[in-house]
């Protein structure tokens, strides 16, 4: 039987740096998934993400991708060592690969982008004091969970594109609710979220 009647799934895979490849042929098994390709590249970390003919979905973390070389009659690929992730714990990964990919256009008052640094500056804008209330205790929360430094980088930089796009005066609702989206699911934080997202309903 040839090696590619064997990949009956098919997946997509989530790039750390946001790129997504859809539809690639696979065999997802127990802690295994086998990819008979060797024109794209998956490293450790990356996502595979799986989608079955009963409507559910299964989310993959790569721990080995595994790539051989061409040997004889078996084709160059991967035989990938992977890890399911539960429903809460791939939902935070897929939002942290998606925010690797958005695009930030910056304007107005006090400007700036923080590209993995903690911001430490003191930023006040008269014009809208509630809404620097709200910003500083997002950075607050972020600071007394118990996120590692990564996670917590990506939220600082989150937190500082809805920033800019209050401090723009005109908002895009769109882009505001997906950058609260990939903060991390805590009360809190979807408390201080609803405050921005009933301002969006009031433009």
């Amino acid at each position: 039987m040839p090696f590619n009647d064997l990949m009956t799934d098919t997946v997509n895979l989530l790039k750390k740096n946001g790129e997504v490849i859809s539809n690639i042929s696979s065999s997802v098994q127990k802690n295994k998934i086998f990819i008979q390709r060797s024109d794209i590249l998956i490293e450790t970390g990356d996502l595979i993400q799986r989608s079955m003919s009963n409507g559910a979905e299964e989310t993959y973390k790569v721990i080995d991708p595994g790539f051989h070389e061409r040997f004889h009659s078996i084709p160059a690929g991967y035989q990938m060592d992977v890890i399911k992730l539960g429903l809460p714990e791939a939902e935070v990964a897929v939002q942290k690969a998606a925010v690797q990919h958005i695009t930030y256009n910056i304007s107005g008052v006090n400007n700036r982008f923080n590209q993995n640094s903690i911001d430490n500056s003191v930023n006040i804008v008269n014009s809208n004091s509630e809404i620097q209330e709200n910003i500083s205790a997002l950075r607050d929360e972020i600071d007394r969970l118990n996120l590692s430094k990564e996670e917590q980088l990506a939220s600082y930089e989150v937190i500082d594109a809805v920033e800019t796009q209050f401090e723009g005066g005109k908002p895009s609702k769109a882009i505001v609710r997906m950058l609260l989206n990939g903060l991390p699911n805590a009360g809190s934080i979807a408390t201080i979220s609803s405050f921005f997202l009933s301002l969006l309903d009031k433009l």
